[in-house]
């Protein structure tokens, strides 16, 4: 059964009664390219195992299982289970759990259907999940590598430099966890239903260390968030709700020139690595207030 093959995915889904959610962002690929390099692409092989979230018509799950010792996908539509039933019925290291990603305790899922093996992480994510079930999966520290499809503005996003128009608090978030890279893009063309715009798959390889370290980790993603909260202020004016009863207005901006900055200058041109010497003298300046 070709899982990627139009006529297939609608007699597969009419047979099932199936209607797809807008409310769960749910777009199925029709092109078996993408699940194939996909699969190629995240890492996975006969020693380890494989934790997917969403599997859909189950057609990267079926590319997963020819690679992976065992996979275990996290389905959270349950009008998808008689559908991946009848698609997986031949692939047998293959179990579909029900349960919402940004509910899941996904380490502990990989412990209990995995024992110690390595893990890697596989998803198609809606966009109105992207975010926080990328921070899910990498705060639970379960996974050798995680790689996910996203829009392709999310994906540029993530792995954002300094001072371009796609940096965020995202991008410094990622950078802080995880080595990420932008594999390939996918056409909108490749789903049904279309979206309206591209995608792209990304891979988040999770750093043993952070590549700075900081002695208040809280500070650094406070003044982060601060720092893109009000984006067009300067970073003087945007750390003022957060440094500004400790510090004063002349003491953020004296903060700021301290560590090498011109006064006026605003968060999206920090590295990771400025935030983290800021966050340092930051922390040292509010002791001594």
């Amino acid at each position: 059964m070709d899982l990627c093959n139009i006529d297939t995915i609608r007699a597969v889904l009419g047979r099932h009664g199936f209607r797809f959610s807008k409310s769960l962002g749910q777009n199925f690929l029709t092109e078996a390219w993408v699940p194939a390099r996909i699969a190629e692409s995240c890492g996975v092989d006969e020693t380890s195992c494989a934790l997917e979230v969403g599997p859909g018509m189950g057609c990267l799950t079926e590319q997963l299982s020819k690679r992976a010792s065992q996979v275990c996908s996290i389905e959270l539509d349950r009008a998808l289970f008689p559908v991946l039933e009848e698609t997986l019925a031949h692939c047998h290291n293959v179990e579909i759990v029900q349960g919402d990603v940004l509910k899941c305790d996904l380490a502990g899922i990989c412990r209990e259907k995995f024992g110690g093996k390595p893990v890697y992480a596989c998803a198609n994510l809606p966009y109105y999940i992207t975010t926080p079930a990328i921070t899910a999966m990498l705060e639970s520290k379960a996974f050798s590598a995680i790689t996910v499809m996203v829009q392709k503005e999310v994906a540029q996003r993530i792995c954002a430099c300094a001072g371009s128009s796609d940096y965020s608090a995202f991008s410094i978030y990622i950078a802080y966890y995880a080595q990420a890279e932008i594999l390939f893009d996918v056409p909108r063309d490749c789903f049904v239903p279309q979206p309206k715009v591209d995608s792209a798959v990304v891979r988040l390889i999770p750093r043993s260390e952070p590549p700075v370290q900081v002695s208040n980790e809280k500070l650094l993603f406070t003044l982060i968030k601060a720092a893109f909260g009000q984006r067009r202020k300067t970073l003087a004016n945007a750390l003022g709700g957060v440094l500004g009863a400790s510090l004063g207005k002349a003491g953020i901006v004296q903060l700021i020139t301290d560590c090498g900055f011109d006064a006026r200058v605003r968060g999206e041109k920090l590295s990771l690595e400025d935030f983290a010497a800021l966050t340092q003298l930051a922390e040292q300046r509010m002791q001594q207030a």
